[in-house]
């Protein structure tokens, strides 16, 4: 019975996400995940990662800027709540907000998901190198201008949602970057 309300649950938001028109917008080709190598010693944390998590929060911004910064970290948290719900409902627990991985899909979701929309870097090398000590999935969406959708779209792609629900990620955190011309991009990372 529970897993019954659970799909019927599921279906009704996919619906009604599709028919407000919020799921318009591409998925990458399919979630990553990074396999546990216990032989891998190797820790990759780019420049990029540790700059941003030193700088000043919205130094020499404006208002307006603020104000839409805390609109798009206000879209990844519900974002992350939706998820939530979708993890509860098969069963599993809670994904915890991180704040490490938060900053690392904001260095995924800004100019590096414009210039490559790919779990491949600009520089060619794997998504994980933002931080290899807690990166070990990513999903990436752009387009989308909803939480609603984007999770939507997540879940009715099978390697997005077996990220989502894998039972072995405890921690999570999501971006949300707008490029000049509205259109917005999504990083989220996983990690145990």
């Amino acid at each position: 019975m529970k897993k019954l309300v659970a799909t019927l649950l599921l279906a009704v938001m996919i619906v009604s996400a599709v028919g407000c028109g919020s799921t318009k917008g591409e998925l990458d080709h399919e979630g990553a995940f990074r396999e546990f190598d216990p032989d891998d010693t190797s820790v990759y944390i780019d420049d990029g990662y540790t700059a941003l998590i030193s700088s000043v929060e919205n130094a020499n911004m404006t208002d307006a800027e603020k104000q839409r910064c805390a609109e798009l970290r206000a879209m990844a948290v519900d974002a992350l709540e939706l998820v939530n719900r979708q993890r509860t409902a098969a069963g599993l627990p809670a994904l915890v907000w991180s704040d490490e991985l938060a900053v690392a899909a904001d260095v995924r979701a800004n100019d590096e998901m414009v210039r490559s929309f790919s779990h491949t870097r600009p520089n060619g090398s794997e998504y994980w190198t933002v931080n290899s000590d807690i990166i070990w999935g990513e999903n990436l969406a752009k387009g989308y201008n909803t939480s609603e959708g984007v999770v939507a779209a997540w879940m009715a792609s099978p390697t997005h949602a077996a990220n989502i629900l894998d039972a072995g990620f405890v921690t999570c955190g999501i971006a949300v970057y707008e490029d000049a011309d509205g259109k917005l991009y999504w990083a989220q990372e996983f990690g145990y």
